[in-house]
């Protein structure tokens, strides 16, 4: 599982703009791997990186055979994904 998108960019302190995630995302969905952590749905007020969530997952190019999973700590951002 490749979790750079969202473990790996969660702790910049510059906040990275939407599409350059999602162009991250759809660069890694062309090297084969099969899973790819793609954002974490957690309150910006904690994590301020991933604010864009739901932006991201909306905006990506979903590959055939590649899955996007996302982390949801707790229930309101499982409600949320």
């Amino acid at each position: 599982v490749e979790v750079g998108p969202r473990d790996g960019l969660q702790n910049e302190k510059t906040i990275i703009p939407t599409q350059v995630k999602v162009e991250l995302i759809n660069k890694l969905s062309q090297t084969g791997l099969k899973f790819i952590e793609a954002a974490s749905f957690v309150s910006e007020r904690y994590v301020p990186q991933m604010g864009d969530h739901s932006k991201v997952m909306a905006q990506i190019s979903r590959k055939e055979g590649v899955m996007y999973p996302v982390l949801t700590p707790n229930m309101k951002g499982f409600q949320a994904a």
